[in-house]
């Protein structure tokens, strides 16, 4: 039998209640709807199984335009050649210019850089400002990239949602969606995202399997890390091969860690069982040692981008000899001979 309605309510208030309860559920579909998590992704559980290793490289296009990407590198080398306020008016037009132009011709690295510089801006003073962040034209790059299957944007889009700009929901549900995709690609910054969570939720095993995964593709932050935690260990060995190759990769902090560990000063306040380790390694106080890794710091904290591939012939760890050292230029990858490729 069905309950009469009570007399104090009206049919039209029964009428604005059932309107007001259609408004608000047409409301909460559209925002499940907006907020599922895209076709192809998968919700990331921390308790889940380890993912993948995958190669960043292989997400990216086989063969790349010679002039395309000729253009990209110079205006990168000019943008990294300074500390960004250094940069002229002019020095800051040509990078946008020549950046915009391997865009349009299909540079895929342009395109990477070019979503830095919405995110960012390209000129912080007034004097050399030429763009201003662009949070939709970011977002509408970073789409492109993942519809192309790209590692780095399934990562940088998951930041997007993350913090919500640029159209993209606000939904840390998504935006882990994308990061677990972009690591099982091989997104580095991806991996050390996971290995944070893993951390968190003390699964130290798959912490350092995410961590080794960014490690294998030349990940300085990566290989920093490893030095660190291999020096919580007292794994001196470790930590300084860890250090070296973070080095190579173009992590300043690896360089840094380096600089202090041949530092006469460091030296003194490390306790005795730590130096009679360091000795077995053939680790002293070096001042030349000392001066050559400050130099590579000092360079790497303007340029992250350099690759110091041949470090190890030009300041070789203890305890090979150091040969002669006419410069940080002596360790840097040279220019690649044959077309490029990403």
């Amino acid at each position: 039998m069905r309950r009469p309605l009570p007399r104090w309510i009206s049919l039209a208030g029964v009428s604005v209640v059932i309107a007001t309860g259609a408004y608000f559920l047409q409301q909460h579909l559209e925002y499940v709807k907006m907020h599922t998590i895209p076709a192809g992704l998968q919700a990331f559980d921390v308790n889940g199984p380890i993912p993948t290793c995958g190669r960043w490289k292989d997400t990216m296009p086989k063969t790349r335009d010679p002039a395309a990407y000729r253009l990209y590198i110079n205006a990168r080398k000019l943008w990294r050649s300074k500390i960004e306020w250094q940069l002229t008016r002019q020095e800051a037009l040509s990078i946008l210019h020549d950046v915009q132009g391997a865009v349009n011709q299909g540079d895929w690295g342009a395109r990477a850089l070019m979503a830095y510089f919405y995110r960012s801006g390209l000129g912080p003073l007034d004097k050399n400002h030429v763009l201003d962040p662009d949070a939709d034209k970011l977002v509408e790059i970073l789409r492109s990239a993942v519809a192309a299957g790209q590692a780095w944007g399934y990562y940088d889009l998951g930041v997007a949602h993350e913090h919500g700009y640029g159209g993209a929901a606000q939904d840390e549900q998504i935006a882990w969606a994308y990061y677990l995709k972009a690591a099982q690609l091989g997104s580095p910054e991806a991996q050390m995202t996971l290995a944070s969570a893993y951390l968190k939720a003390e699964r130290r095993d798959a912490e350092e399997a995410m961590v080794i995964c960014a490690y294998r593709q030349g990940h300085g932050p990566a290989a920093y890390d490893l030095g660190i935690s291999a020096k919580l260990r007292k794994d001196f060995k470790a930590a300084l091969e860890y250090y070296q190759a973070g080095t190579r990769f173009g992590s300043e902090p690896s360089a840094a860690a380096l600089m202090f560990i041949f530092d006469l000063e460091e030296w003194s306040s490390r306790g005795k069982q730590d130096q009679a380790a360091l000795k077995e390694l053939g680790i002293l106080p070096d001042p030349e040692r000392k001066s050559r890794y400050k130099q590579i710091d000092q360079a790497l904290d303007i340029n992250p981008d350099l690759k110091l591939t041949r470090l190890d012939q030009v300041l070789p760890l203890p305890p090979a000899e150091l040969p002669a050292w006419k410069g940080i230029q002596d360790a840097i990858e040279p220019e690649p001979d044959g077309p490029p490729s990403y």
